[in-house]
């Protein structure tokens, strides 16, 4: 059986495959509002973490059931109460044309109280002409930043905080489906611009990985495949072609959708020839007969990587970014948790947690949440990880993290 930790875009496979227009029942979607609330305060395992008010929600969406009128109102009904959690790991199985997406090719950070466009997606652009890096978000869609905050569609969680006026500014720039997402920009020289978020272009990859060499540094790339298995066929073949190499990089930055722990610790194995520890699991358990009169005792285990085929020994480094998802965050802590790895780069998605399915009682949907809490094998939580070797972008113009990845290892030598 696979992992619980799934790839997002095969959760999300099939938004389409429902009929939009069908007929609200209010009676189900309470008895499911019931339901997913439930959940939430027995299972999420970060909700003390997130300081949500659960009455305020339960309280709000009960009182907007009556409108509900079609199936797609239903499923932004469910979409946006996850959303009160600003946690991005907290997704239903589908979407529709009207959802918000999981994500944006550029990420705006706070800075003095200004969203800040801080990290671009360069290694998976086709081509970017505006300098972007370090300019201010004025406006979207004609919106000043803060009204649209205001807007945004959650009611109970508290906007003013910089980590939810933050998550919630890069919900916006992930924007609907169905909507444009023209934003303005005051550039470092003070111009205002306009920008078209939707002409940035994405490389389409053909195959679960890329490779090439920079003189004798071999460098693989993953192409969002951590959730196939044929990665890692592909990626022994890979390794074994680079097995004279002085060093090797490993870029993780297009691991966005995630994946699951097969991949994994399939590529960590050919890294190591003795059992390695990779990361740390804890969740709250409960006592199965009788949970309301026994205390909730906390679970922690190190999960392991064992060795497999034949072990490449040089110098590795792992490049990560604001793309760098789920698993794809695991593999990264994982080689530096095996001490097999140095990471280059700068915080990655940040998704917390390892994640459980569950199903709704009426709905031809489910939902994920987060149902243990993942760490670095030095106690340090997975979304809170930055890397040791930290390189902020500065420009659009170069890839200074695989530069950089390049000199250290010139460096070392091998």
């Amino acid at each position: 059986m696979k992992p619980l930790i799934l790839a997002l875009s095969f959760l999300l496979s099939f938004c389409s495959a429902y009929p939009q227009n069908t007929q609200a029942d209010p009676i189900k979607i309470e008895q499911d509002l019931d339901e997913i609330l439930t959940d939430l305060s027995q299972n999420y395992v970060y909700l003390e973490d997130k300081n949500v008010d659960l009455d305020c929600i339960r309280d709000y969406y009960r009182q907007q059931i009556p409108s509900i009128k079609t199936e797609e109102e239903t499923v932004l009904f469910f979409e946006y109460l996850l959303n009160e959690f600003y946690d991005s790991h907290l997704i239903l199985n589908t979407n529709r044309s009207s959802s918000y997406r999981l994500y944006s090719p550029i990420y705006a950070s706070i800075s003095d109280g200004k969203p800040i466009i801080s990290s671009v997606w360069l290694s998976q652009i086709k081509a970017l002409k505006q300098e972007i890096i370090g300019v201010e978000l004025l406006k979207i869609n004609g919106t000043d930043i803060d009204k649209a905050v205001e807007q945004f569609p959650t009611h109970c969680n508290d906007k003013s905080s910089q980590p939810v006026r933050e998550w919630i500014i890069n919900k916006i720039l992930a924007g609907r489906y169905n909507e444009p997402r023209i934003l303005t920009l005051r550039l470092t020289n003070n111009e205002v611009i306009e920008f078209d978020l939707d002409k940035v272009e994405l490389k389409k990859e053909n195959s679960p990985l890329s490779v090439s060499k920079v003189g004798n540094i071999g460098i693989i790339r993953i192409n969002n495949s951590l959730g196939q298995d044929q990665l890692v066929s592909a990626f022994d073949k890979a390794l074994d072609g680079l097995a004279n190499t002085q060093g090797l990089i490993i870029d993780l930055r297009n691991t966005v959708d995630g994946g699951d722990s097969y991949e994994a610790r399939g590529i960590m194995g050919r890294f190591i020839n003795e059992p390695k520890p990779y990361q740390m699991h804890q969740y709250p358990e409960t006592s199965f007969d009788d949970p309301a009169n026994n205390p909730t005792i906390e679970r922690r285990w190190v999960e392991y990587v064992t060795p497999r085929g034949t072990q490449y020994d040089k110098s590795v480094l792992v490049l990560v970014g604001r793309w760098t998802g789920s698993m794809g965050e695991g593999l990264a802590i994982g080689f530096e948790g095996m001490e097999r790895a140095g990471i280059v780069g700068t915080e990655m998605e940040r998704l917390a947690g390892e994640m459980s399915g569950f199903s709704f009682r009426n709905q031809r949907f489910g939902y994920r949440l987060s149902t243990a809490k993942l760490f670095h094998v030095d106690g340090t939580p997975r979304e809170q990880y930055v890397p040791r070797h930290y390189v902020q972008q500065t420009t659009v113009t170069k890839d200074e993290v695989l530069e950089s990845a390049i000199a250290l290892i010139k460096e070392s030598g091998g």
